[in-house]
């Protein structure tokens, strides 16, 4: 979806915030739902440095497209960190069955250590309804795409 999206602008940028995790190449500590201090040490300089990116960016005149997941009370910390304005924030919020079809269909596992199950509950349980939430279950990634540009600026913006 954040790359569709980004290519809808004239001059974009789609910052994955898996790029960062990524980029530790030993000492890497994945964050599962029973995680230690140094996974979340390691989460927290992820989004730092995706923030950082996304307004390095808008800086030069890009709009930006950040793709991460992003759950619990680390949503509204990340939105903080941005200090471009505007900012909208898009939550995409599948149902779990749609989850684990589009999952079934990949070659790549997407939540490594993480439940559906699991990561449905954080989201819809602990995460503050924060900006724009979009049940793209029935959906297409460009009627998606459509959704969030007709509602965002209206319904994600982030203060």
């Amino acid at each position: 979806m954040a790359q569709l999206l980004s290519e809808r602008f004239p001059a974009a940028a789609h910052v994955r915030g898996d790029v960062f995790r990524r980029m530790i190449v030993a000492g890497r500590r994945e964050v599962t739902s029973e995680a230690d201090p140094e996974a979340l040490r390691q989460l927290d300089l992820r989004y730092r440095l995706a923030a950082a990116t996304t307004d390095a960016y808008f800086e030069a005149g890009f709009s930006v497209i950040v793709q991460d997941i992003i759950l619990g009370e680390w949503l509204p910390r990340f939105a903080g960190l941005i200090e471009s304005r505007p900012l909208f924030v898009v939550v995409l919020a599948p149902r779990q069955e749609a989850v684990k079809a589009r999952e079934a269909s990949r070659s790549k596992t997407g939540y490594r250590a993480w439940t559906v199950e699991r990561l449905d509950r954080v989201l819809r349980e602990e995460t503050p309804r924060l900006g724009l939430w979009i049940d793209s279950s029935g959906q297409t990634p460009e009627q998606t795409v459509e959704e969030i540009l007709e509602r965002a600026r209206e319904e994600a913006a982030f203060d």
